[in-house]
Formats: C-alpha cells, structure tokens, sequence
C-alpha cells in the first residue's frame, strides 16, 4: 500500500553552525536628528550613545550653573552708568560750571575735583594705569612724579634735568617708560632708573600695547619701532618715509598702531609689514590729534584746517565732521564713548557723537590764562584730567566711566599678591606680536577654495617670489668687474621707459635690415659684387 505525502505539509528546518541574532528589542532612531535643549530639564531621547548623553548633561548642568551664579553675581555689580540731565528746554548742560557740580555731589565725588599748580616744570604729559588709580606726571623740564591720586599719597619725585616729551606706564604701575631729550628711559614705582634704550633716539611719542608687551615708539627721524618690556628685545623697526611725527593712537581692538603725518595722512602700522596696512588722507592740513574709541570702530581726527572729522575704521569712511574755533590740539575718548576735545584754554566734551552728528557740546569748561597740553580720561571713574602749562587740572564728567570693573582684566582695589598674580598670568597669556593683523578674527577663518585652486595661487606666490628675488640678487663678482656703474646698469636692465623703447625699435630695424641683407646673398648664390659694401 502507497501512502502519499503532501510536500506543502512538511516544514523545512534549516541547520546553520552560527546562532541567530537575537530580535531587537529596541527601535533606533537616526543618530542626526538628536532632540534636547538647554536648561535643568534636559532631554536626550534621541541620542542612543551613552557617553554623548553624559557629556551633554554633564554640560547642561554647568550650564545652567553658570547662569545662577551670575544672577547671584548681579548683586556685586549694582551701579548704573549716570548722565547729566538739563532741567527744561531752556537749561543747557554745557552751562554747568565744575562748581556748580562740585556743590551737588557727594564727599568723595567732591574729592576728584582738584587742581595742581606747578608753573615752574611745565607743559606736562601724563597717563592713568590701566586700572585708574594711578597718576603719571611729566613735565617738559624735567619734573617726573607718580602718586596714588585717589588718595593723594605720592609715590615717587625726581628731577631728570633734561626735556621730558611723554610719559606712559607700562603693564601696570611698578614700571614706567618716559621719552627724554635723547633717550627712552624706563623707572620703577620709587624712581629708579632700570633702563636706557639708546636704540630709540629722539622719541616725540609713545604707546603701550598690554596684552602683547610692546612699547611703540615714534619721534623725529619717523621710525616707528616696537619693544618687547618682557624680553628687552626690538621686534622689528619700519621707517615711515613721511618725515617726523609726534601724533600716535593704538586700537585696542586689534592693536594696530595709528600715526598721524604732517601731510594731512594717518597711516595704519602692524609690526609684520614694512608697509602701511592702510593709509588715509585725513585732513587738508597737518594732524594735530588723533584718538580711537576701546570698541575699535571709530576713530577721531583734528588737522590743522580747523576741522574735527570722525572715521569708521571698518569701512574708512567719514562719518561726521565739526568745525573747530582753533585747530584742536588734543583728543580723547571715554570708556563710555563721551569724546573729549581741548584747543587753547578750552575744553569741550561732546555726547552720542559717532552715532549722529551733534548741535551742541554736553559739557565745558575753560582754564583762564592757561593752555590746554594733553587730556585723559581716567578708567573706572568720571573724572577728565587735564595738563595744561601751569600744572595739572581734574574735573567730573558724569557718565564718562564704565561703572562695573572686571576684576580679571583691571582691579583697582587689588593688593600686592593679587598685583603678582595678574602679571604672572598676562605673560603666560601674552600674545605674539605676529599674530597682530587688521582683523583679528583671521585664525578662525576656513578657505573655502578648492584644493587644486589652493595650490595654484600658493605655486604662483612662490614663483613670484622666486623671480623677485633673481632678479634683485646682485652677483658680486672678482676686482675690476665689480664697479658702481655696471651694478647700476644691471639693475637698469629691467626698467622699461620711452628711451629703452626707442633703443629697442632701433635695434630691431637694423635687425630687419641684416635679414634682408642675408637673403640677398643667398639669392647671389654666395657670390661676391663689389656693390655688396654698400649694402647695410
């Protein structure tokens, strides 16, 4: 008997040596679509790695750390920055005399208004420390002194005996530099000579750069030259080509030093070009001043034309311009943007004066009898000092100072540990001067070219180069074949003018003619006439 099987009956097993994969038991989601935001309640529901999701809750909570703790902070930093308000359409703020604010101030508002009369050693130059505690004074004939003017203890007074053009400190207090009749000197806070640099000869005007260390200096020959205070050595040296120069500005945005000619130019310097990154013709006249705001967007000129012109350094333009009743001799520019102007025995303080043209000035004051010689404003405080020819003067701006210090970046209350600490900590940070540029910004940005078009600019520049260098490479060859007048033909050798195309055109006719001169004979079949010597 035949029994029949239904094949579609049968199951069919399948034996392998490897064990299956277990069925998952989650979904997965798509790791580049992860789902979270910021704050305590973080979610990472999307995000399938485990060290990811620790790391971004990890992060989250400094975070959210970090915001509480500066709300607790606010408390510290209460103060608000002030402004002086007129009373009615009729009342001007510029009419405000400094005894009329000095009668309506507190006690230790009342105290920053002073004046110092020392007619026997000036005009003077001086500068505030970065944090606005200390006073630096200069006299023309030879008076330095430097005091805690807060508190009116005077540090430090000598007698140099000689012409003293400017006075600046360096990183903070303990040194300072001041440009003398021949030399740069460098004192400490007691009055004690450190250094003579004899490489800077004849400086008009000086500047410190604190986060990298440089002092710049300019003076009558027109060099511009940088000096690292932390290693003593000369960065580099550039000659201007513009004659002498007593007018000199830094950004502080970018560092990039800002000179003033008597041509009516203000040139841009980086101490890694010989040349000017940017050169602008400013005035019909000499300038006179020259300042720029800590944002490093604006920068203010006065030239001897009369004029006061203010610049955007971003795109170089003019923005506004006033008319002075003198050629303004002095400028400065508050932490809050308040721009103040002297000519004369005048001083004027205009408010809002990048964003809009003004009318009127918001403050002024007037030294009778006296001339105006340099103006600063002091850092963390409303207060605008004054030199003049008789001493030194200080006045209450309100609403000049930023109100709130960053204790990392300036302290005035700092004690002497403190003092150490931060020095130590800004050479460890101090930045190269190499990296000095127009745009600061360049060492984040990413060339977006191609590859192929990359290396064909980079083969270019190096041909360039290459050639440049050829061809001023002068070959100093054995005696007698070395004279002053075949080096000079050489180096004539590639200038091209109406004469050397005349030469040219020349020869190339009489090389035209020797052509026609040569197929000739070759028609004669190398047969001599005696017509040929007059063939040319």
């Amino acid at each position: 008997m035949v029994q029949h099987l239904d094949l579609s009956t049968v199951e069919t097993v399948t034996v392998s040596s490897k064990r299956a994969p277990p069925p998952s038991r989650k979904r997965k989601r798509p790791l580049s679509q992860p789902t979270y935001k910021r704050g305590s309640r973080v979610s990472v529901k999307g995000i399938d790695d485990n060290k990811l999701k620790r790391c971004l809750k990890h992060q989250e909570k400094l975070i959210d750390k970090a915001q509480k703790s500066s709300k607790t902070n606010e408390i510290l930093l209460p103060y608000d920055a002030g402004s002086l308000v007129a009373d009615g359409q009729m009342e001007k703020t510029y009419k405000f005399t400094q005894r009329e604010l000095k009668e309506n101030v507190d006690l230790q508002t009342r105290n920053k208004v002073f004046d110092l009369d020392l007619p026997d050693f000036g005009p003077y130059a001086f500068a505030y420390t970065r944090n606005g505690r200390h006073l630096l004074l200069g006299g023309r004939k030879g008076h330095l002194s430097m005091l805690d003017w807060s508190s009116y203890n005077l540090l430090s007074e000598i007698y140099v005996q000689e012409r003293i053009r400017d006075v600046v400190f360096l990183h903070n207090h303990t040194m300072f530099a001041a440009a003398q009749q021949k030399y740069v000197y460098i004192y400490d806070h007691n009055g004690i000579e450190l250094h003579c640099l004899k490489k800077h000869i004849d400086v008009n005007r000086m500047t410190f750069l604190p986060y990298h260390y440089l002092l710049c200096t300019v003076g009558k020959a027109g060099f511009l030259k940088y000096l690292d205070t932390s290693t003593g050595e000369m960065v580099c040296e550039h000659r201007t080509r513009l004659g002498s120069c007593n007018v000199i500005a830094h950004n502080p945005y970018n560092a990039i030093v800002h000179l003033g000619h008597h041509g009516g130019t203000v040139t841009l310097w980086s101490p890694n070009m010989t040349t000017p990154v940017v050169k602008m013709l400013c005035h019909k006249g000499p300038i006179q001043a020259l300042a720029v705001d800590s944002g490093g967007r604006y920068m203010v000129t006065t030239g001897g034309d009369g004029t006061m012109k203010v610049w955007d350094i971003r795109t170089f333009k003019k923005l506004h311009s006033y008319y002075t009743l003198k050629p303004a001799t002095n400028l400065a520019i508050s932490q809050r943007g308040l721009l103040a102007v002297g000519f004369g025995p005048h001083i004027q303080v205009w408010k809002d004066s990048f964003s809009q043209k003004q009318q009127s000035p918001y403050m002024s004051h007037i030294l009778p009898g006296k001339i105006v010689s340099d103006l600063h404003f002091c850092p963390f405080e409303d207060v605008l000092g004054i030199s003049h020819n008789k001493g030194f003067a200080s006045i209450i701006i309100p609403g000049s100072a930023e109100p709130n210090f960053d204790t990392y970046e300036a302290n005035p209350y700092e004690s002497k540990s403190q003092r150490r600490e931060q020095t130590v900590h800004s050479l460890l940070d101090k930045i190269q001067p190499t990296m000095i540029s127009l745009d600061p910004n360049f060492i984040g940005d990413i060339n977006r070219s191609s590859k192929a078009l990359y290396e064909q600019d980079l083969k270019a520049i190096r041909n360039d180069k290459r050639n440049a260098q050829s061809t001023s490479r002068v070959k100093f060859k054995m005696r007698g074949r070395n004279t002053s007048s075949k080096r000079w033909r050489k180096k004539r050798a590639n200038i091209i003018d109406a004469k050397t195309l005349r030469l040219r055109e020349e020869l190339a006719r009489k090389q035209g003619k020797s052509v026609l001169r040569n197929e000739y004979k070759s028609i004669r079949g190398q047969k001599t006439s005696a017509l040929d010597r007059f063939l040319k």
